[in-house]
């Protein structure tokens, strides 16, 4: 295998790596984002995580992140704007993504 060839493999996996922990990053925010939103309609326990779970398998539904947007939108209705929910999904991304970042060193 020539150097060339070595580098190639290397570019593939880093990008095979960064596409699994993007797509672990996306559930795990989408999980939290479930829970967050799941607090506000007042709901506890199992109901939180079974819906958590709902909100996880919304993102199925197409690419980006619009659907879960509209899931979430939909189901607050008056309880959370589009700001308040746009600005929870990205700071609960980061959220997920340190707490990835915590589990690979740990």
């Amino acid at each position: 295998m020539t150097t060339f060839d070595d580098r190639e493999s290397a570019f593939e996996n880093k990008y095979a790596h960064d596409e699994e922990m993007l797509f672990k990053a996306t559930a795990r925010r989408n999980r939290l984002l479930g829970l967050w939103a799941a607090g506000l309609m007042g709901l506890e326990g199992d109901a939180a995580e079974d819906y958590a779970r709902q909100v996880v398998v919304a993102d199925f539904q197409e690419a980006g992140d619009e659907d879960i947007y509209r899931k979430i939108a939909g189901d607050l209705g008056d309880k959370a704007d589009e700001a308040t929910i746009r600005a929870r999904m990205e700071s609960l991304m980061a959220e997920a993504k340190a707490q990835l970042m915590g589990e690979d060193e740990g």
